[in-house]
């Protein structure tokens, strides 16, 4: 523990009492955290909209300018990770348990209860896919993209120290290195373990739901739930210990290796054309109505304000709230690329990826549902084994369903103990093996309480609540990355050479090196 920061410590202080509070009073515990949750929503949610949205704009306006050939570390650094190494790494950290535990149930709600149209008609199945696509496409990866961006910047090619408030030096100074760098770190691991919490919860409960539909014997319920974390702790923490080049990049593979043949079994075994024809359409839905998508807030209409509460800024909080790890994770792994190759990376494969996958899942479940199967009837954590039992091998696939989300567990929450516990050592250096285990077990605990205390809703109000300090350290950050780049291009200013020495012309005098120019 010797190597902690400061850090460290104001963190467990924060979350700890959280913990216990949840452990003692569970019923207190959901009553403030609704209180809180209909105050910033109801308050702020066109903030978490417009944050989003501006972070979107922003990494694209850096890629496609003059920036975009800067490097990520030096002018002759080449990518430390192959580019399926990297793609595995990122979307499984980035996105993971979430993508398998709403890809069906999410499409399904939109088509009960849909956001404009009349629930359980055609466009409300077109509306059901194309927002789908819209919480889990651009955006996020834009708010990912923009914090690991700075993150890579700042350490790789400037040599700051690896935290959050390292990569703000171009605005605060040196006070990053003074109290005002600790709190907006303490902000940013608070916000992970309860972003990293939220998706624990919801992957012990969709283990929970798999072994119930293909067992009699299990209920779905919170202490089943909490025997699973506690199962799926010491998984994650035996990867975390083992490095990123062992136990998480092998896992992050093994995980993609899982998910396509997931995907291919569904595709296959359903409606193949009907399946791919709603991934071209929805794409080309999802593009034209982006705009309108990304701004509205239903100030007119309450019952379209509560479903955008409840979903898009819920969504918009969420991946907030995970930024600090995942963009942190992407960055550890991001070395030597370009901005403009890392944007397009980042944006664009996860988005293609993700929207295929609710075109294919979310497609089956809205068919499945206008059939007859009563999805929407299960509870939302088994509506993908419900899908499953619809289609031939079923069984077989929710065992390999239910091995995925185990192992999206683990490199999730592995990258995350890995991610906080450099957070809080000292300089942001690779963590201490007991920094990184005291994490594990906290971010475990939070989701156990979250759990106890609120479950599916007390996840959601947990990442709401957490991500609202961020998202401003999210806006103060894009300017420091701004400025960071502009400074690089200032002329410097050099000593004039004594005047017997032959005088270079000013343009060479002047210029910095960059790769950018």
């Amino acid at each position: 523990m010797r190597r902690t920061s400061v850090v460290f410590w104001a963190a467990l202080a924060l979350v700890l009492p959280f913990v216990v509070w949840g452990a003692l009073s569970p019923d207190s515990l959901a009553a403030a955290a609704d209180a809180a949750r209909a105050f910033v929503v109801d308050r702020f949610g066109w903030f978490y909209l417009l944050t989003a949205s501006v972070m979107l704009g922003a990494v694209i306006a850096l890629a496609a300018s003059r920036y975009g050939k800067v490097r990520l570390g030096k002018d002759d650094d080449e990518p430390e990770y192959s580019t399926g190494a990297w793609f595995a790494m990122l979307f499984a950290a980035g996105m993971g348990i979430g993508l398998v535990f709403w890809g069906v149930a999410e499409p399904v709600a939109h088509y009960l209860t849909p956001p404009t149209a009349d629930p359980e008609t055609t466009q409300a199945a077109r509306d059901a896919l194309r927002y789908s696509f819209f919480h889990w496409g651009l955006h996020p990866w834009a708010i990912y993209s923009l914090l690991a961006l700075a993150l890579a910047y700042a350490r790789f090619r400037r040599g700051w120290k690896a935290t959050v408030s390292g990569a703000l030096r171009p605005v605060l100074g040196d006070r990053v290195d003074g109290p005002l760098g600790t709190v907006v770190d303490t902000v940013a691991v608070v916000a992970t373990v309860f972003g990293v919490a939220t998706s624990l919860g919801l992957g012990a409960a969709q283990i929970n739901g798999g072994l119930a539909t293909a067992t009699d014997g299990i209920e779905i319920g919170s202490g089943f739930q909490l025997g699973i974390i506690a199962v799926v702790t010491v998984l994650f923490l035996l990867s975390a210990l083992s490095g990123i080049d062992r136990g998480i990049k092998w896992l992050s593979t093994a995980n993609g290796i899982l998910a396509i043949a997931l995907l291919a079994f569904v595709l296959f075994t359903g409606p193949t054309g009907r399946l791919i024809g709603a991934f071209t359409t929805t794409i080309g839905s999802y593009v034209t109505e982006l705009p309108a998508m990304s701004l509205q807030t239903g100030p007119f209409d309450a019952d379209r304000s509560d479903w955008i509460n409840g979903w898009t800024v819920f969504y918009w909080a969420w991946w907030i709230s995970w930024s600090p790890f995942v963009a942190t994770f992407i960055a550890r792994i991001s070395r030597g690329r370009t901005i403009r190759e890392f944007v397009v990376g980042v944006l664009a494969v996860p988005t293609l990826v993700s929207a295929l996958w609710f075109s294919v899942f979310g497609s089956s479940g809205i068919l499945a549902e206008r059939a007859g199967a009563g999805l929407g009837e299960q509870a939302t954590e088994a509506q993908l084994f419900g899908l499953f039992g619809t289609l031939p091998l079923g069984a077989i696939a929710s065992g390999v369903a239910i091995l995925l989300i185990v192992t999206f567990f683990v490199t999730s929450a592995d990258s995350a103990t890995f991610v906080l516990g450099s957070l809080s050592t000292k300089g942001g250096a690779d963590p201490a093996r007991s920094v990184t285990v005291v994490w594990g077990l906290v971010i475990s605990a939070s989701a156990a309480v979250l759990l106890v205390s609120g479950g599916l809703g007390g996840l959601q109000t947990a990442a709401i609540v957490a991500a609202f300090p961020f998202a401003v350290v999210l806006l103060v950050m894009l300017w420091s990355l701004v400025k960071g780049l502009r400074e690089e291009r200032r002329p410097r200013r050099e000593v004039a050479p004594p005047s017997s020495s032959p005088t270079r012309p000013a343009a060479e005098r002047d210029a910095v090196p960059l790769s950018a120019s």
